[in-house]
This record gives C-alpha cells, sequence and structure tokens, in this order.
C-alpha cells in the first residue's frame, strides 16, 4: 500500500502510512511538559487488561481454542476477552448458540469478563450477510447499454485506453507514452528475454533500499466521469517479498486514490499470472494510472499485457438507495423495470471483478426495441484491500439489523461492557440513501456511532460502551479526505458521549493520540501487539500511558489468531515494578 493524501492511516497489518495534512490535537501546554517527563512516571498495572479472540464458533473446536486462551489468560493476570463477530448472533444456529453458552461458562469459570464487539459498516460483513445489497453504492451514470436479439448489452464508449499496454516500445530502459518510469536501467526495465506476449515486458527489481520500495511506471489516461474501470496485468515474480508487494493504482490528478481494492498476490515465485483490480472514477476525466511495487524488500517482478476497459453492472446493489435507472438515448423515455425489462442483479455478485458482466433482459409487450441505445445508471459495491466490504449506514435496514443483535448478545452474554467495531469505515456517503440527507461524512458517521451507544444503553443502562479510536482521531483517520468517503471526517470526535472510552492502536502517534482524548475527559485503553515477534509495541504503549490521565487499560491484540506471546503479555501488564 502506498502514501497518498487521500488516505488516512489504518490497515489490518498494522502497516503505518502517513495520515495526510495533520490537525492541531489541542494538547495543552501542561500535556506537553508531562510529555517531557515520560521517562519519569512511575509505572502503573492498569485495571482493563484484554485479549482479543475471533472465533465463528461453527466447530467445538473454537470453543476449545477459547478455553485454552482463556485460561492463559487468566492464568497471566488479565481481566477480559474481546469476542468479535457478536454482530451478527442473530444468525447462528442452535449449535453456534449453544457454543456460545459455553464460552460464557468458561469465561465465568476463569474469572474473565467477556466483552462483545462488531457493528460496523467499514468492515460490513456482517451486515451483508444478511443482505449483500446492503453494500455501499459507488455512482455509474449512462452507461451505454445496446440491445440485440431481446438482450441489452454493455458497450464501452469510454476514451479509457493505455498506450504501450504490451511494452513493445522503448528506447534503451525507458519505455515510450509513460509519462514517469522510476529509474530506468536500476529499477525499471525493458527485457527481451521474457515476456507474457511479443518481444518485451516490463521488469522491476532493485527496489528494497528505500523505506518505502516503489518502483513503477504512471500514464495518465483519459476517462469518463462515474464510471466502472476493470484493470489487469500479467504479473510473473522471482522471489518476490512480500509476494503481495505489486499493485495497480489509480490516482485522480488531485492525489486520491481511486482503487484500494488489492487483487490476489502471485507466489513469492510464480509463472504468468493474471492480476485484475477496478475503480470507480467518482469526479475525475483524467486519472494516473500506476502499476509496478509498492512496499517491496527483494525479488524480481515481471509486468506484460496490461489493460484498461470499462465494465458495466458488475457488482450491482439493488436496494431503495441504490437505484437503477435505464433510459432511452434517443427519446429520453425512461424505461420500467418489470414492465420493459426484467429485474437487474449480478448473480455473481462477489464484490471482486473477475467475473462475467450481467446483461439486461427485455420482457414481451415491453416498450424497448432491437437496436435501441440505452443510458444506464446504477450502484456498485467493490472489495477494499483483500476482503474489506462496506455497508451503507443510512439504509433503514442496516439499523434494522443491528437491533435485532443486542437483545440476544444481552441474552447469552450478560456484558457489562460493549466494544463497538467503528473503524477503517473507507467508503461511505456515496449512495444515494446517503447523500439524500445532505449532511457532512462525519455527521453521519457520528450519528451512527451514537445511535449504537443508545442502543447498547436501552438493553443495558449501566453498560459501558468502547469504540475503536481511529475514525475519531485528527491523528489518524479524522482527516478532511480519506480513501473513497464523500466528505470530511474532520472533528467526529464531538460526536462521541463523554463516558465512552476510547481504544487507541496508531502506535506511531500515540503520544499524540493519547494527549487528544485524555485532554478531553476520554478514558483511553491501549490495542497494542498485532502479530510481532517481540512486546515491544505494548511496552511502547504502557511507557505513554503511564504519564496519561484516564488511561485505564490495555488489549492484546492479534488478527492472525497468534496467542504464542499471550503469556509474557499477561505478565508484561500485570506484574510491573
Amino acid at each position: 500500500m502506498t502514501c497518498d493524501s487521500n488516505s488516512g492511516t489504518d490497515r489490518r497489518t498494522f502497516v503505518k502510512l502517513a495520515a495526510g495534512t495533520m490537525l492541531a490535537t489541542g494538547i495543552s501546554g501542561r500535556a506537553y511538559a508531562r510529555i517531557g517527563l515520560e521517562g519519569m512516571s512511575k509505572t502503573k498495572i492498569y485495571p482493563d487488561r484484554w485479549v482479543y479472540v475471533s472465533r465463528s464458533f461453527n466447530t467445538d473446536k473454537h470453543v476449545d481454542e477459547v478455553r485454552e486462551i482463556a485460561r492463559t489468560a487468566s492464568e497471566h493476570g488479565l481481566t477480559a476477552i474481546v469476542l468479535s463477530g457478536m454482530d451478527r448472533i442473530s444468525l447462528g444456529s442452535p449449535e453456534y448458540l449453544e457454543r456460545l453458552r459455553k464460552v460464557k461458562t468458561i469465561a465465568d469459570q476463569f474469572h474473565l469478563e467477556i466483552i462483545p464487539a462488531g457493528f460496523n459498516t467499514g468492515y460490513g460483513g456482517a451486515i451483508l450477510d444478511h443482505n449483500k445489497n446492503l453494500a455501499e453504492g459507488m455512482l455509474v451514470k449512462d452507461a451505454l447499454f445496446v440491445v440485440k436479439d431481446g438482450e441489452a448489452r454493455f458497450i464501452a464508449d469510454s476514451p479509457a485506453k493505455l498506450e504501450n499496454s504490451g511494452f513493445e516500445q522503448f528506447l534503451g530502459d525507458r519505455f515510450t507514452a509513460f509519462d514517469k518510469q522510476d529509474e530506468p536501467g536500476k529499477k525499471t526495465f525493458a527485457d527481451t528475454n521474457v515476456s507474457h506476449s511479443g518481444k518485451a515486458s516490463l521488469r522491476i527489481e532493485n527496489y528494497g533500499d528505500t523505506k518505502a520500495g516503489i518502483a513503477r511506471v504512471v500514464q495518465q489516461v483519459r476517462v469518463t466521469p462515474n464510471r466502472c474501470y476493470r484493470v489487469s496485468a500479467w504479473v510473473k515474480t522471482e522471489d518476490a517479498e512480500p509476494a503481495s508487494l505489486f499493485s495497480i493504482k489509480s490516482f485522480t490528478l488531485d492525489g486520491r486514490d481511486l482503487s484500494p481494492f488489492e487483487p490476489p498476490a502471485p507466489a513469492p515465485t510464480s509463472g504468468w499470472r493474471q492480476v485484475t483490480t477496478a475503480f470507480n472514477s467518482w469526479y475525475a476525466d483524467r486519472i494516473d494510472l500506476s502499476f509496478g511495487v509498492f512496499e517491496g524488500v527483494k525479488g524480481k517482478v515481471w509486468v506484460d499485457d496490461v489493460e484498461i476497459e470499462e465494465v458495466g453492472l458488475m457488482n450491482v446493489v439493488r436496494r431503495k438507495g441504490t437505484p437503477l435507472t435505464v433510459r432511452d438515448e434517443a427519446t429520453g423515455t425512461v424505461h420500467e423495470e418489470g414492465r420493459d425489462f426484467a429485474a437487474v442483479t449480478d448473480p455473481n455478485l462477489d464484490f471482486q471483478w473477475t467475473h462475467e458482466m450481467p446483461s439486461i433482459h427485455l420482457l414481451p409487450g415491453g416498450r424497448i426495441k432491437n437496436g435501441s441505445r440505452l443510458r444506464v445508471s446504477y450502484y456498485h459495491g467493490t472489495t477494499i484491500y483483500n476482503d474489506q466490504v462496506s455497508a451503507c449506514p443510512s439504509e433503514p435496514q442496516t439499523y434494522e439489523i443491528w437491533k435485532e443483535q443486542f437483545p440476544m448478545i444481552e441474552k447469552y452474554l450478560s456484558p457489562k461492557r460493549y466494544f463497538l467495531n467503528v473503524d477503517e469505515v473507507r467508503l461511505f456517503n456515496r449512495c444515494e440513501a446517503c447523500q439524500n440527507r445532505k449532511m457532512a461524512a462525519s455527521a453521519i458517521l457520528g450519528q451512527m456511532t451514537q445511535w449504537l451507544y443508545q442502543q447498547v444503553r436501552a438493553v443495558n443502562p449501566k453498560a459501558e460502551v468502547f469504540v475503536w479510536s481511529d475514525m475519531f482521531d485528527p491523528n489518524h483517520n479524522s482527516v478532511r479526505q480519506y480513501y473513497l468517503v464523500d466528505g470530511s471526517l474532520e472533528n467526529t470526535w464531538q460526536y462521541l458521549p463523554k463516558d465512552m472510552g476510547i481504544v487507541l492502536w496508531y502506535f506511531d502517534k500515540r503520544r499524540e493520540s493519547l494527549d487528544f482524548f485524555s485532554s478531553r475527559g476520554f478514558r483511553t485503553i491501549a490495542g497494542s501487539y498485532y502479530d510481532g515477534e517481540d512486546l515491544r509495541d505494548p511496552e511502547g504503549w504502557l511507557e505513554s500511558m503511564d504519564s496519561t490521565p484516564n488511561a485505564t487499560g490495555i488489549m492484546y491484540t492479534t488478527w492472525s489468531s497468534k496467542y504464542k506471546l499471550l503469556a509474557p503479555f499477561g505478565d508484561l501488564v500485570s506484574k510491573r515494578p
């Protein structure tokens, strides 16, 4: 992943990126003085010492795994299990619910609190498990479909074209038609010995000598605003580290990354494999198409036969807030679904970009004639990174689904606290349901969080509520431009109830973030660890927390179920000198 002025700082692999233009944190002079005395602060043992656990409980094995985690946590001084995935409890089978009862019994046995976690639209999987069409949608406007033999099929009419896409024209190691090429002859080469087709390919190597690990080529491409484009490339690798180092990026001329979707990576050493991504052009009529190595460490990569093509109706989402319009280009007649054409869906709706494009099937007796040119407007969803699909925060059904979960959580877990996973909300305020609210993006996010807080209090008036920090932190993702969000996310912290606990996780900005929330009266907890080989991350958090008023705890957080350091982590946080 690259740094650009569009993206905030995030990523579940805990890669640290620049967060764009940082806002003033409002830290007082007294707080800065405290920072200077940080090394002199007394160490503390914090009352909240948690471990993060994520299991689907579709097998008894998961219960056994939680038992071992709980045993270790209890024996080494931890106080609670943060149990993720509780926002889909209403979908649980009787077997699932029985396993959940057993997990509650295990926690009680080891004197551990269970803190249910979930409720997010950024990672919208729980919502989409109920209804895939609740995915947040991006507008495609007036895509062309032409009717033949009772069917309207998509026809690309965009100017998008990549010149020298097969890397056949070059002078030395410099390729023609590309506006930018990183260090020809040193990092990027014209290779006439290896190619997918034709006589040459782009070879990339020697990129590991800088922290960014970047080596790529860039070409400006004309596009039509509010259209969807698929980009593919053939890639070959040799000893590539990491295996995911190759990316295709499309940037607006003002620096916004339109294609954060990362296609599955080839193996570290692989023969020719096609990788495919996609982007919505949004407001842009030109984009910088960039492909190559990002965050590379070592190895060689060959690229050939790159293609950009406009696509239609792929991953179309159908709900009230994502209307579809079919208009005759010549007459302006707006045709009716169910009268002139059959219901439009994508039968392969997976938010990936390698399946076939749907067509529009005409109905007998309808008004659409053979040869007609139709302009079709609709909304589509997408995947961000490898598996993140955002759900709509403005569609009523999203809230209906969430509301079902809280009474069931109370029934099976009887928690004293809840953890709202409102983090990394990278796509929203793009569909009609959001746009019709005429609200700032920050207000939509803030009101959604307030609603969730109120639902907790409705079922349990005494429950404490915690939330991830990043979307409310100006040192993190509460910024003017963030991924594919339409509008600013500045000042979202102002929507948080004052008694809400904040779980921070941006290690590099921990001092600034702790002071920001502490100076405003919020309790803070450090979300630490993230699958390293040592405990330097939680050690750094503890050092900063010791000089922070209202810091109450720390969590062992793993995204890859890596618990081998759980015991020493527990000793570290519960037996400090």
